[in-house]
């Protein structure tokens, strides 16, 4: 889990993740957004049978 901290003081705000947040800091009052940069890829799709895996199609 990712620890979401203060940009100001570093206190611990939150654990977890999140595409977008804005969060204000209990101790000294900043208001703090957080926002995926570079969200991860999809991952490929697997093949639809193993003869395309090997180069067979009939």
């Amino acid at each position: 889990m990712e620890e979401i901290r203060c940009g100001s003081c570093r206190r611990l705000l939150a654990r977890g993740t999140a595409e977008m947040l804005e969060i204000k800091c209990p101790r000294c009052g900043t208001m703090n957004h957080v926002r995926v940069m570079n969200p991860l890829p999809e991952r490929p799709r697997a093949p639809d049978s193993i003869e395309r895996v090997r180069g067979h199609c009939d």
